[in-house]
């Protein structure tokens, strides 16, 4: 089966687009920010279980996301407020009980809140699909004053409903279709959703926990996607999206590489930094969505 979502093409065949006003290639930081629930199994480890067995409570694997929302966060949110930048998080929305003062500072922070789900753990896991989305939006917006624009499922996992039920409940775009470096109209039951850049390969848990990279590897990886990105926007803007989680990008070994990585991107006369809604602003403004 062929993307049943989005129509193939090659990138630059795409609607023509301006460059938005503050510059072609648009930075997007995306911090995740969740809730890994000490009374179930761990959606990611550090250190495997001992003779291969899992047990649960697990005490290394969940400290591990627990100093990353203790310390980590922390190092993130000041590398980033003190440049004066933009990002976003893609925050779980339990979160807002279970780590109530962090949510707080990324509002006060002005960052944009995208929705990921109640807990750590796929939507095909999280109970009924669309009563996870409603309760996660409704949480988030008892926090922030209004409702989430975006979706960015955990795990970028979904169901074969998932963006008909995110357009159901009012989304205008989602994350988890990684498919090019600019947005694209998606189909759905109930209308266009906007799908939104994001990145795998410029992502911590794709590199440091997966991969398992050396530090210095994002910085690497940036440092060569600038570049290109810098050579293609004379014709086609793009939209540079930035993956981090706090217990991977926010440990001391790696805090300065990602420093390093903000301080090169706003050495560029192409960069921008802005939130997720400037970006969809922005694409919509050119290409609206097309007619059912």
């Amino acid at each position: 089966m062929a993307n049943p979502r989005i129509p193939y093409r090659f990138s630059n065949d795409g609607p023509v687009l301006k460059p938005h006003e503050q510059g072609p290639i648009m930075v997007h930081l995306v911090v995740n920010v969740e809730n890994w629930q000490f009374d179930t199994a761990m959606p990611r480890t550090i250190i495997t279980p001992p003779h291969g067995k899992e047990t649960v409570p697990d005490v290394p694997n969940f400290s591990w996301a627990d100093y990353g929302m203790r310390a980590g966060l922390p190092r993130l949110m000041e590398a980033i407020t003190s440049r004066g930048l933009c990002a976003s998080t893609s925050i779980n929305a339990s979160v807002l009980q279970s780590y109530a003062p962090a949510a707080s500072a990324m509002n006060h922070a002005q960052w944009e809140f995208i929705g990921h789900g109640l807990h750590q753990k796929s939507i095909q896991q999280a109970g009924d699909e669309s009563d996870v989305v409603k309760q996660s939006l409704d949480v988030l917006q008892a926090l922030i004053g209004s409702k989430p624009r975006g979706w960015l499922s955990p795990g970028l996992r979904e169901s074969f409903e998932t963006p008909d039920v995110l357009k159901a409940c009012g989304l205008d775009y989602v994350f988890d279709w990684v498919v090019d470096d600019v947005p694209h109209w998606m189909k759905t039951r109930h209308g266009p959703l906007l799908s939104m850049p994001y990145n795998l390969e410029l992502n911590d848990s794709i590199i440091y926990a997966i991969e398992k990279h050396a530090t210095g590897q994002f910085l690497d990886r940036t440092t060569r996607t600038l570049k290109l990105f810098e050579r293609e926007c004379h014709q086609h803007p793009r939209v540079l999206a930035i993956g981090l989680h706090p217990h991977l990008m926010g440990v001391p070994h790696r805090i300065g590489e990602f420093e390093s990585m903000l301080d090169l991107l706003m050495k560029s006369s192409q960069v921008c930094f802005l939130k997720p809604h400037e970006i969809y602003d922005w694409y919509v403004k050119q290409v609206p969505a097309p007619l059912i």
